[in-house]
């Protein structure tokens, strides 16, 4: 497991770090939708589509994502906005309640959030690679780090559950820990001015040290959200992983499942 995990996750990064590094905006931005059309077709097998249910989803998404580029003027933000209500109000009482979600209204009502939450993404994504390298690597920064940080500390110190009934693996030392770890990287960012411009220091530039420091650990709580939310929705749907499309790693939901809720808000944080 673990060869097949390191081997994936290098062809992954051979694949990701040159696009990202040197391919024109256009080029990144067809990878990024080529990555999350997939990410459409597992969402709508862990709301239980059927076969052909879950490839008519990943096309309306692709078209849905085309058509908010051609039709749809200054649709960023509004996607940006809608994803937010989404993961702000909708998963904390989802997770509190833990409703049937691939009960009929719920499952019609996370169809359509999936298709926005999966354009915001592509949207912050590549709004994120205009304004340089640095910059996107910053925001994806926030969730490798929060992961990693969580995973050691977890490992190292934890004995509190955050989540037993939804992801009884995750511990309140662990979330803590990647929270930290996140902190120390904001501090040294924003206090050496080290490849900027990126997230901590255009945060830091628009509300001071202190208020930036505070919007990172919001981003840093939504990954945590985010992943939560994914691993109830698995649960629901009987299944360890979204897919396996990625050896080692699962899905590509599984993947991205904590950027999902952190790319838009801090999208919107920024203005």
């Amino acid at each position: 497991m673990l060869k097949a995990r390191v081997i994936t996750a290098l062809v992954l990064l051979a694949v990701f770090l040159p696009v990202t590094l040197f391919a024109p905006i256009s080029g990144f931005g067809a990878l990024i939708a080529f990555v999350l059309i997939f990410a459409a077709w597992e969402w709508a097998r862990l709301l239980k589509l059927g076969r052909t249910g879950t490839l008519v989803y990943a096309a309306v998404a692709a078209a849905a994502l085309v058509a908010s580029m051609h039709l749809l003027s200054s649709s960023e933000t509004s996607f940006y906005r809608a994803s937010a209500v989404f993961w702000v109000i909708a998963v904390p009482f989802i997770l509190l309640r833990k409703p049937t979600l691939t009960g009929r209204a719920w499952r019609g009502m996370l169809l359509v959030v999936g298709v926005i939450l999966l354009i915001a993404c592509w949207y912050a994504l590549v709004s994120a690679r205009i304004l340089g390298v640095p910059f996107v690597l910053s925001l994806l920064l926030v969730v490798w780090f929060a992961d990693i940080g969580a995973y050691f500390a977890g490992k190292a110190l934890g004995r509190h559950k955050l989540a037993p009934n939804i992801s009884p693996g995750k511990t309140w030392e662990g979330a803590l820990g990647g929270w930290v770890l996140v902190m120390l990287l904001a501090s040294v960012a924003i206090g050496s001015g080290a490849c900027a411009p990126n997230l901590f220091s255009r945060l830091a530039g628009e509300m001071g040290w202190l208020r930036a420091l505070l919007a990172i650990t919001i981003l840093v709580a939504f990954s945590v959200v985010g992943d939560l939310f994914e691993s109830l929705l698995k649960r629901q749907a009987g299944v360890k992983d979204s897919s396996g499309l990625l050896p080692g790693h699962g899905g590509v939901l599984d993947r991205i499942d904590a950027l999902l809720p952190v790319l838009p808000l801090a999208m919107l944080l920024l203005g």
